[in-house]
């Protein structure tokens, strides 16, 4: 296997990007504008800025000063106070809000022109008829395909307010004419709640990718079908899930935890404590739950995962969390933009804090990636570092320990086949979807008939495509990436991306985890639970 390095800084931004932008446990009751008051240290930065506005020797964009210095301020508190621009609000609040105004499609740029990967369940493309494989070629009259069209030209197009129509032409195979659709927008689910299916006849799965503010409601659906389906017990998917708010948290524990019991307690630097209680209304307090975490849940993840193993409920499953036990809120800066400023501390109902030292800085901060794989923890629980200092006891006697994410009870180790750095890297990159897109392309009939059940069972990916994926690599994304000795692990995610554009709502998680050696322990810890 091999990987160019110039990749791995790619893969490193973008994860720190996630956890910069969605992991904070967010506090949005902002009341700082009385805070705003007149001395000499704001004065001082607004008179530098003045001068160099007015006097400085060239013309200079002070606004981009500002962002630096905003920033520049916000580096030296900690790894997770962090600005945000106001070009960048939109698609931050969207992410978090769970939802946006469109279209309902994704899409795929083949040969320049935007194809139809799928459309949102239920959504208005779906119920105008648009398919996939269908090419848009304009919207409202207007050329929509090209080499000088870019996603955020598209974004104003398909995008704009609710009810409102666009009408697209779009050229399908097998017709000798372009078709036309009109489409109204519509609110379009930015879905949090990836999966939820039965794993067994009694053991329910549910797979939540972050805690939007639609989260909750997804998650309780899920739970609620899952139930009438026969789950008694539940696995919850927290893997590289990194954070949100802190209420939906608090919300999905609640669905497990009694009345009364504590979930999770917040302290200012001013000392000030509050406690947060799980109320009668949970709906699986009988249940037994699984919670999955890896190195990547961070946040709320580590909310529920810590709230249920110090309440002696239910099994974590996995690796050590990342650990971040800070606690942001958004205050709004007057032109657009925002910070999320840490204002407090989450403490688990033991009294553990789970976050991680950033006295180093955050460079260092952001690599414990890299220093857990040199230690082996990823592989070896007992390489985990843990101080007897931070130990704590629950209710039951159950030792666990803060100071740096949540340790699993039962201990899984990285799976380096299925999690290597290739795979991974072709995955996030997008180059498995769009080889399965074109595979789709030479001809959709074939499939036409294939349904959901036999395709998960029966569909198997040939040496061939495997191949045929080389090929298409080397010779369309010009790389020299090979994987002659992960072709089964691929054969499995080839399979999955198929799954997903064929069939969508949660298909290419349920074809990974045939594959998952952490879902395989959770079945097995179920069938041989006391």
């Amino acid at each position: 296997m091999k990987l160019k390095t110039k990749y791995l800084p790619l893969l490193l931004g973008a994860a720190i990007a996630v956890g910069v932008f969605i992991g904070g446990s967010l506090d949005f009751n902002d009341k700082s504008d009385s805070l705003f008051t007149s001395n000499s240290k704001k004065d001082k930065l607004n008179r530098l800025i003045d001068y160099i506005d007015h006097d400085y020797v060239e013309d200079v964009n002070t606004d981009s000063i500002v962002d630096v210095t905003v920033n520049g301020i916000l580096e030296n508190l900690d790894p997770h106070s962090v600005y945000i621009p106001k070009e960048d609000m939109q698609s931050v609040t969207e992410n978090m809000k769970g939802d946006f105004v469109g279209i309902g499609i994704s899409f795929y740029t083949h040969h320049d022109t935007i194809t139809v990967i799928k459309t949102i369940e239920s959504g208005p493309s779906e119920r105008a008829g648009l398919k996939g494989g269908d090419r848009i070629i304009t919207a409202d009259g207007d050329s929509i395909f090209g080499r000088d069209i870019t996603n955020g030209d598209l974004a104003k197009k398909l995008k704009g307010k609710k009810n409102t129509d666009v009408t697209l032409k779009v050229i399908r195979k097998g017709e000798e004419n372009p078709l036309e659709f009109k489409i109204t927008r519509d609110n379009i689910p930015i879905v949090s709640v990836d999966a939820a299916y039965m794993l067994s006849e009694n053991l329910g799965y549910i797979k939540i990718n972050r805690f939007a503010e639609s989260t909750y409601k997804e998650f309780k659906k899920a739970l609620t079908r899952l139930k009438k389906e026969g789950a008694t017990e539940m696995v919850l998917d927290l893997r590289g899930n990194p954070g949100g708010f802190l209420g939906i948290a608090e919300s999905i524990v609640d669905e497990f935890l009694e009345d009364d019991k504590l979930i999770l307690f917040t302290k200012n630097k001013r000392g000030k404590i509050e406690k947060n209680f799980a109320t009668g209304k949970g709906s699986f307090e009988d249940g037994h739950v699984y919670v999955l975490i890896d190195e990547n849940s961070a946040s709320a993840s580590e909310i529920v995962a810590g709230a249920l193993q110090d309440n002696d409920k239910g099994t974590i499953v996995g690796r050590r969390s990342y650990g971040k036990g800070l606690v942001q809120r958004e205050m709004q800066l007057g032109d657009g933009s925002a910070v999320r400023l840490t204002v407090s501390r989450y403490y688990t109902p033991t009294g553990r804090s789970i976050q991680r030292a950033y006295e180093k800085g955050n460079r260092d901060y952001f690599d414990d990636y890299y220093s857990r794989i040199n230690s082996g923890e990823l592989l070896d629980p007992e390489k985990i570092e843990i101080a007897d200092s931070l130990k704590f006891t629950t209710p039951k006697g159950k030792v666990v320990y803060g100071g740096g994410g949540i340790i699993p009870d039962v201990f899984v180790p990285l799976d380096e086949g299925m999690q290597n750095e290739t795979i991974t890297f072709l995955d996030r990159r997008g180059f498995i979807r769009s080889f399965v897109f074109e595979q789709l392309e030479k001809d959709r009939t074939i499939y036409k008939d294939i349904s959901k059940e036999d395709f998960l069972i029966n569909f198997e990916v040939t040496d061939q495509v495997v191949e045929d994926f080389q090929d298409y690599l080397n010779e369309k994304r010009n790389t020299n990436i090979v994987f002659i000795v992960y072709k089964t692990e691929m054969k499995q995610y080839i399979k999955a991306a198929f799954a997903d554009q064929l069939f969508g709502n949660g298909t290419y998680e349920e074809v990974i985890n045939q594959k998952d050696i952490m879902i395989n322990e959770v079945i097995n810890l179920s069938l041989n639970k006391d």
